[in-house]
């Protein structure tokens, strides 16, 4: 008989499967509306929050849901192509990550979006919402895809999803990204 057959299988695939616990808010943004989603701390449920009209009060009711959720960091979406090039829409959704890093004072990930606005339209329609309806709540649903595909990066590979940008470097320098992941 094979030893192998033997062996007994190690239940803890090791130190570099870790998941790091805590509430994420995520952010969908848009010109004119941030979806927004919430995961709990063990990264089991993501769920839908809010839509957040995108404009002179946007920053304020940021600052309220982070008061409300107390999340460790903050997800948001990085638009590239199918390739994955980012381009002109990727630098400004960095310029946006800076300004909430340095209004919200979290650190804020970007993580990989493509196709996260499409596939919760089709979930959306699957159940049943018409586009009026699905109007008012896609953002929130592209959120949810969102933090869904970061928690589950992390959980996968035990590494922080996507690219950093952090408050201490953004308060400490003025700007700046740092790859993280």
């Amino acid at each position: 008989m094979s030893s192998r057959a033997e062996e007994p299988i190690d239940p803890d695939p090791g130190p570099e499967h870790t998941w790091r616990p805590g509430v994420r808010l995520c952010l969908d943004w848009g010109k004119a509306r941030i979806g927004v989603a919430a995961c709990d701390r063990d990264g089991l449920l993501a769920y839908p929050v809010e839509t957040v009209a995108n404009g002179s009060g946007t920053m304020k009711r940021l600052k309220a849901l982070v008061d409300e959720y107390e999340p460790f960091e903050i997800i948001m979406g990085m638009p590239t192509d199918l390739r994955g090039r980012q381009g002109i829409a990727a630098s400004a959704m960095i310029d946006n990550a800076r300004r909430v890093t340095r209004a919200l004072h979290r650190d804020v990930r970007l993580v990989d979006e493509r196709l996260t606005t499409a596939a919760a339209t089709r979930r959306l329609a699957a159940a049943g919402r018409d586009s009026r309806h699905r109007r008012s709540v896609i953002d929130q649903a592209a959120a949810v895809a969102i933090l869904e595909q970061a928690i589950e990066m992390e959980k996968r590979s035990g590494h922080a999803p996507g690219e950093l940008v952090s408050h201490e470097t953004e308060e400490s320098q003025g700007g700046g990204t740092q790859a993280g992941g």
